[in-house]
């Protein structure tokens, strides 16, 4: 989990407003997380809330969603990329119990969500876009929108309320699987008598997901701000997220009166190339060019938008869409959680609380995990 830097991603439209509290690194805790996303953080506000006794202590190599999390788009979906799985439950209900008891502020709106394609649309589709064909809505799911930034920083002070430890700026270099697990942090090494892994796109050596999970960069744009009457014209008046079920691939969401829209992947042979990655060179040049360019053919109101914001974050696609959520190939005591295949927005958390109800005996892992 070497130190990142993120600043050539792009300028996203979210701002984390938190900076961890400094702490002594402790010699030994009950529990520790590994990675300071949406995943990790809500395991350790719900740990915290579930038992204050035991002390948990939380491990970022850059700053607080700093990678996926505050990078994502912010679309709620009520599903796994692969669907609805065994024993799942409600997620977008889950989420919600979670933020309030956690009092976060996140700005989640459910208004419901379109899938688009290119065949059998709606009777009543609002949406009409020239793209591959005549993209419209062909289904209504539950579904909806979170501010990505208020997210985080909601977590992230809920966890320090509950009296989580955690560490910005804190890589964790190497992992000893003993009866109590080492991490070699670049503060200290560090003795947890549990460690959930909440990496996601990164450290996947550590994690054992270097064979189980695809490490990729995922793009999105921004546009100037429309007039109500353009909204209503590109179908988007209902304030609907929405995503293709058919291929080319398209996602996307109103922020304010701008359209956030996201599609194209930048693919790596080693995760570290996340590490380099700079918009402005390379591939992702062209990627930022072909979605804007594809976005202006949508609709005449979009003709000669602007785009105020490019930027892109990781994403882990895991072999059968389905969340990695199991122990760790090297110790029971240990779980990895992750592979979210692009929804992770409320699902990362939903299941970040769930990890924390397995370490506390609570509950049980999934058996698709």
């Amino acid at each position: 989990m070497i130190p990142r830097s993120t600043k050539n991603w792009g300028h996203r439209p979210w701002t984390v407003n938190f900076r961890a509290t400094r702490q002594c690194l402790p010699a030994t805790v009950d529990f520790a997380v590994v990675g300071g996303g949406f995943t990790g953080l809500a395991a350790a506000a719900s740990l915290g809330t579930l038992d204050r006794s035991k002390s948990v202590a939380l491990f970022e190599a850059g700053a607080l969603g700093e990678g996926s999390s505050g990078h994502t788009g912010g679309v709620a979906l009520a599903e796994t990329a692969a669907g609805d799985l065994p024993g799942l439950g409600d997620v977008l209900a889950g989420y919600t119990r979670i933020t309030r008891q956690l009092e976060i502020h996140g700005d989640l709106v459910l208004p419901g969500c379109y899938e688009l394609a290119r065949a059998n649309p709606l009777p009543t589709s609002p949406i009409h876009w020239k793209d591959s064909g005549d993209l419209c809505a062909t289904q209504e799911v539950p579904g909806g929108t979170v501010d990505p930034g208020k997210t985080v920083s909601g977590l992230a002070r809920a966890a320090e309320r509950c009296g989580a430890l955690l560490f910005e700026d804190t890589a964790v270099e190497e992992v000893f699987f003993r009866t109590e697990i080492e991490l070699q942090t670049a503060a200290g090494a560090v003795h947890a008598k549990k460690v959930l892994f909440a990496t996601n796109a990164y450290s996947t050596e550590l994690t054992g997901l270097e064979n189980s999970v695809q490490t990729a960069f995922t793009t999105a744009v921004l546009t100037a701000p429309l007039t109500d009457s353009e909204i209503a014209h590109i179908g988007l008046a209902e304030r609907k997220p929405f995503y293709t079920v058919d291929l080319p691939y398209l996602w996307g969401r109103l922020l304010g009166n701008g359209v956030i829209f996201g599609a194209g992947l930048i693919f790596f042979e080693d995760w570290r190339e996340l590490n380099s990655l700079d918009i402005s060179q390379g591939e992702a040049p062209e990627v930022f060019s072909r979605l804007e360019r594809r976005v202006r053919r949508l609709a005449k109101p979009l003709e000669k938008v602007e785009f105020t914001h490019r930027w892109g974050g990781p994403i882990a696609i895991s072999e059968d869409w389905k969340p990695v959520f199991r122990t760790h190939p090297k110790s029971r005591n240990a779980m990895v959680l992750g592979g979210f295949s692009g929804h992770g927005v409320v699902l990362s958390v939903y299941l970040g609380a769930w990890a924390a109800e397995v370490f506390l005996d609570r509950r049980a892992l999934p058996e698709w995990g």
